[in-house]
């Protein structure tokens, strides 16, 4: 999947430091590497209308993205990133790597961690890409993490995010290998965490029914529910529609979870937007070939205030063997490699207007 005209430079050998240091320029983006206190290591990629911040050597994580003037990052407990493996105990990046085994809350015969192997991964290596794209210089992430457990599972994961220059919108490739001499559960979700912004709408081409967006009423076991929370869960249920305007002072404590029956367009791909009043967006692109399920999460408890706007998986987020049980989990056969891409970022109201037409059209051809 690597674009035409790319070198990766190898991290190993950077000095992450507290200090933040100039790593490499290219074109109109600019590098610049730094180790938070908390130890994470972590890289500044900043283009002409933004910036994200990466951790190279801990989950490839997106911690941060600001674009066009805003954070588009979930608000949450934690300034900076944790050198810790609990999914709760680091909580707050905008783009985590959920999978790749078992993914999704687990049930109570699960054995895999929540959302997967993935999240807090330790990279064994990382590289810096330089290139360019259909004429536009790029930046991008890099590296492979390789999951080895005795009699259960090898593989590698690698993800290739790019940054191009003048744009809000981000890139994403993944592959997962399987390394073992039998076949492996695959399961994997890019979990994409947006600000919410109140007064926004969220389009997409999934019909408005029960039976297309299906409200998760199982609760995990770190959720606590009220009777304000039932209700809402209930009400949603019953009319899903009524969730797409993101409205103020509506509290969702702690979450609201919604499974996605997302159509392709004609090209392949499927888009979600939140539009914000001011007409910019947030967006999300997939293809359901590659991702085949939606996921959509709602947080906004007054420490958590998050948007999953669209998260691409493979499957929906009930835990293994929940999802075994719905026929979702995949088999990835020994020496066999998954890939899918996703486009994700901000929009300008021209672009948002031009991508929520698109989703317009789709919907109403249905």
């Amino acid at each position: 999947m690597a674009a035409m005209n790319e070198t990766q430079i190898d991290l190993s050998s950077v000095a992450f430091t507290g200090r933040e240091t100039p790593l490499a320029t290219h074109a109109g983006i600019n590098v610049s590497a730094f180790r938070y206190p908390s130890g994470v290591a972590a890289l500044r990629l900043r283009n002409r209308v933004g910036e994200v911040i990466v951790l190279p050597f801990h989950g490839q994580q997106i911690w941060d993205a600001q674009f066009y003037g805003r954070r588009l990052t979930m608000a949450s407990i934690f300034a900076e990133p944790q050198p810790l493996d609990g999914y709760l105990l680091n909580y707050g990046a905008f783009l985590l790597h959920c999978g790749a085994t078992g993914m999704g809350n687990p049930g109570p015969d699960d054995t895999h961690a929540l959302h997967g192997d993935l999240p807090n991964a330790l990279y064994q290596q990382a590289s810096l890409v330089l290139g360019t794209q259909d004429g536009e210089a790029l930046v991008g992430l890099t590296g492979t993490r390789e999951h080895r457990v005795a009699f259960e599972a090898h593989y590698t994961f690698t993800p290739l995010l790019r940054l191009f220059e003048a744009t809000g919108r981000l890139t994403l490739d993944v592959t997962i290998r399987n390394f073992r001499s039998k076949p492996m559960d695959l399961m994997y979700m890019a979990h994409i965490n947006f600000r919410p912004v109140d007064g926004a709408t969220i389009h997409d081409a999934v019909p408005d029914t029960p039976a297309a967006m299906r409200v998760r009423r199982r609760v995990p076991p770190h959720v606590q529910p009220d009777a304000a929370y039932r209700e809402l869960i209930e009400t949603v249920a019953a009319s899903p529609g009524l969730h797409r305007r993101i409205a103020p002072g509506r509290p969702i404590d702690p979450e609201l979870v919604l499974a996605l029956d997302c159509p392709a367009g004609p090209d392949g791909w499927t888009h979600s937007l939140q539009q914000l009043p001011d007409g910019s967006a947030d967006f999300v692109s997939h293809r359901p070939a590659e991702l085949n399920h939606g996921v959509r999460w709602i947080a906004r408890n007054g420490d958590e205030d998050a948007l999953g706007l669209l998260l691409p998986a493979t499957a929906e987020a009930d835990g293994r063997n929940a999802e075994r049980a719905k026929g979702n989990v995949r088999q990835l056969a020994p020496g066999a490699q998954f890939a899918a891409s996703i486009g994700f970022g901000a929009l300008t109201p021209a672009e948002a207007a031009a991508m929520a037409a698109a989703v317009d059209r789709d919907r109403a051809a249905r």
